[in-house]
């Protein structure tokens, strides 16, 4: 729920160019909250189960966003998670800066509630949290120079976050109300549409130095036949907003939109982290919790080595460190030494919802997990000494009721070692909200990863699956 909506009085002139394409921050990154400060933008997301938490982006014209860290980034402010269900933890943060001070509010639903942490610079460090006796999820900000003319507004997610997700707007002259409900609401909503965007709603709004409005907003994607299934989660998508009356008007949500400001192209997430740093990058994210003694950058330099602290997938508390696949079509491959580890490389959902790439003894499997089923689906041999997995996602030639192809391939070989339907790790097959993590894991001794490569492609067949 928003309660303000920023009206900043700079004025220097931003070029209005190009176009730009939906959404801007591709991937599990919903809740969006969006504050401006001079010509900079700050954006965070929900995060969950997952640690560190609350990711924070930076922009210069809205469209692209790059991660520069963690709001909630040691067990200080983020309690390890590990008796928490799946999609458990953080909901819903909300950014502002007030007073030279960046302030974010969120509740951590598994432990504690409600809570503000503040910082000096948006890449932090953020303070430990200060909790709040409120009730409810989704807390705002909210200062006496935030208001539109003489009006309060408030920006409200209604109709839960699937398909009939809608954003509505009241305005009163006080914060105690009375409230008067715009009368075009809601504002926003793709519900009862055929459009190839869907779920839009939980927005937020900001001005450009030069007086132009745009919302910021979760949605998804979703392929395949009826009812259609979204793997990569709620995403964050842009839209322009005008204002007419004194309510604003917000048109359909599109995959391609004019563009604000000048337009540098950056990426969220490098595509390619070779571990020769101090520290994990900030992209990074693993389920519960990261144990320290559970990944090195120093035992091995130029590698990442993780030691197991639990013997499955299908349990919280496994060494599991991964990114958000942000594309519907992409490959991820890492270079894996596992020693005498038993690891790989996994596309994860939840413990439920699983495929994994996996070597020990040196044979390499794929094996699904799907709800209560878990089944070898396919393995071979792999030659000893390191070895390059590659788990790649593709749209094109997939059977109508799939939204994609999960490929799994053994040092580069054009032909996969196994090909399983993407949609049993959706939304819809999976619940939750969440949205689908590539990453590296090891559930029995340790093992050490050289690199690890994602990128998006162009969704092209590959050749069947091999014979074994």
């Amino acid at each position: 729920m928003r309660t303000d909506l920023p009206v900043l009085n700079l004025t220097e002139p931003q070029t209005v160019v190009r176009y730009y394409d939906n959404p801007v921050i591709g991937g599990f990154h919903p809740d969006p909250s969006v504050c401006r400060v001079g010509e900079d933008y700050y954006l965070v997301c929900s995060s969950f189960e997952y640690f560190p938490g609350v990711p924070i982006f930076h922009s210069r014209d809205l469209v692209h966003w790059r991660q520069i860290g963690n709001v909630l980034d040691r067990t200080s402010q983020l309690p390890p998670l590990t008796d928490a269900a799946a999609f458990g933890g953080i909901y819903a943060p909300t950014i502002r800066h007030h007073d030279g001070r960046f302030w974010l509010i969120t509740t951590n639903v598994s432990h504690g509630g409600n809570f503000v942490v503040t910082a000096e610079r948006p890449e932090g460090p953020w303070s430990d949290p200060v909790w709040i006796d409120l009730p409810g999820i989704d807390p705002d900000l909210a200062w006496d120079l935030y208001r539109v003319g003489e009006w309060w507004y408030l920006l409200i997610a209604e109709g839960g976050t699937e398909r009939g997700h809608t954003v509505a707007m009241a305005r009163a002259r006080t914060p105690r109300g009375p409230w008067q409900p715009a009368p075009t609401n809601p504002i926003l909503t793709h519900r009862g549409t055929d459009l190839p965007i869907q779920s839009t709603g939980h927005a937020d709004l900001v001005t450009t130095p030069d007086g132009d409005w745009w919302m910021v907003l979760l949605a998804t994607r979703p392929r395949g036949f009826t009812p259609g299934f979204h793997v990569l989660g709620r995403e964050t998508f842009l839209t322009p907003v005008d204002w007419v009356d004194g309510w604003p008007r917000v048109g359909p949500v599109k995959p391609r939109e004019r563009a604000t400001g000048s337009w540098q192209p950056v990426e969220p997430y490098p595509t390619r982290d070779d571990f020769d740093t101090a520290d994990l990058a900030p992209q990074w994210i693993s389920p519960y919790a990261r144990p320290r003694d559970s990944w090195s950058l120093v035992d091995r330099p130029g590698w990442l080595t993780l030691h197991a602290t639990g013997s499955t997938l299908d349990r919280p508390g496994a060494t599991f460190v991964g990114r958000r696949q942000q594309h519907p079509d992409c490959r991820a491959a890492v270079r894996l030494d596992p020693g005498s580890g038993r690891a790989g490389l996994s596309v994860r959902l939840d413990e439920a919802h699983h495929y994994d790439l996996e070597v020990v003894d040196g044979r390499a499997a794929v094996i699904a997990r799907i709800g209560p089923l878990r089944e070898r689906v396919a393995d071979g041999p792999v030659p000893p000494g390191p070895v390059t997995l590659v788990i790649t996602t593709r749209t094109a030639g997939v059977d109508r009721g799939a939204p994609d192809v999960v490929g799994f391939h053994v040092d580069d070989d054009p032909v996969p070692l196994a090909e399983l339907d993407g949609r049993y790790l959706s939304t819809e097959v999976a619940t939750g909200f969440t949205g689908r993590v590539i990453g590296m894991y090891v559930t029995e001794g340790t093992a050490c990863f050289d690199w690890f490569d994602y990128e998006p492609t162009s969704g092209t067949r590959h050749h069947g699956p091999r014979q074994t």
